[in-house]
């Protein structure tokens, strides 16, 4: 008995040794990958729906996430090699380019296609009207990012100066808009998911509008990288784009439970019901880009929306900071 143990303990420990090289060799083939995200948001879900469900894995990369908040930090951790792919609005690339980076950002792949902020009103308004905002204190988003800019360019379309018509707050921290509007501060706010819904939930504010709805298709939220990386791990890129993809369709073809279950351990201090009911409000208004493709169109009028809000230092042709092919290639 002693002896048959002992011939299946070796057995075992023989096995162990085979199997590590092998564990050992496939670990060596696989390419890490630094990605900055600007927050961690489930407005990102494609992107946690590849990480979760192995995608990235699958075509060899290895992701070392980390959250870099602010789009300027993004950009640093870019330019400095800290992180090879960014995820953040578009905008920063313009703004990169017009300090005359000789190694300019590149985005070769969308993840959101609308803004995910929402207007959200300390009371309950049955009938709301835009104009209930006028004389209103509203607490915005910081100046010169995406929300802000799409934030603007949705009050001037129905006729209201944020400048003029409101008391604009705009001087608080990203991080503390929503605890500033919890505290008291502001009778609107404009909030990303899942604090929106949160608030709705527990009675202390209300979901009246969508700002995604309001101002149209934009390259919101991409991935980018300096051209100098592209060029010189197009192999990555492309893998990279290719589990993007993947997530995407995924996401496109399942419902918001089925999604919520995926990316819960991204989330793990939301509650599942939570995530669900703010995965369905972003795909009912098409924020998910659909594929990895980031079109004329939207940067265009991305640009719009930047120089109706003064930020725009000047229009930027869209082959010279948007790569399309490498989309286009694993779209077919």
């Amino acid at each position: 008995m002693k002896k048959s143990k002992l011939k299946i303990f070796f057995v075992m420990l023989v096995s162990i040794f085979l199997i590590m090289p092998i564990a050992a060799c496939n670990h060596d083939r696989m390419q890490t990958v630094k990605v900055a995200e600007v927050t961690h948001s489930i407005f990102y879900t494609p992107f946690y729906v590849a990480i979760e469900k192995g995608y990235f894995e699958d075509e060899g990369l290895n992701i070392k996430l980390t959250l870099t908040p602010g789009g300027d930090k993004v950009m640093t951790a870019l330019l400095s090699n800290g992180a090879d792919i960014g995820l953040v609005g578009s905008e920063t690339s313009i703004y990169v380019a017009a300090q005359g980076a000789r190694d300019p950002v590149i985005n070769f792949a969308q993840l959101t296609q609308t803004d995910g902020t929402f207007l959200v009103s300390r009371e309950k308004i049955d009938d709301f009207s835009w104009d209930d905002l006028k004389g209103k204190t509203f607490l915005g988003q910081r100046k010169g990012g995406m929300p802000q800019m799409v934030g603007e360019y949705v009050l001037k379309k129905h006729g209201i100066d944020p400048h003029k018509d409101l008391h604009l707050i705009q001087n608080i921290d990203v991080a503390n808009i929503t605890s500033a509007f919890a505290s008291g501060t502001g009778e609107f706010v404009q909030l990303f998911e899942p604090q929106a819904s949160i608030f709705e939930k527990e009675g202390r504010g209300y979901i009246l509008a969508s700002f995604g709805e309001e101002s149209g298709r934009v390259p919101y939220t991409t991935f980018m990288a300096k051209e100098s990386y592209i060029k010189e791990n197009p192999k990555a890129i492309e893998k990279f784009t290719r589990a993007i993809y993947k997530a995407q369709q995924w996401v496109e073809k399942n419902n918001a439970k089925e999604i919520a279950k995926v990316i819960e351990p991204q989330f793990s201090d939301t509650n599942l019901e939570i995530i669900e009911k703010v995965v369905e409000r972003y795909k009912k208004q098409q924020s998910f880009a659909a594929n990895p493709l980031l079109d004329e169109e939207e940067w265009n009028n991305l640009q719009d929306i930047m120089e109706e809000a003064g930020e725009l230092p000047a229009r930027v042709e869209y082959g010279k900071l948007v790569n399309e092919e490498i989309a286009k290639k694993i779209m077919e």
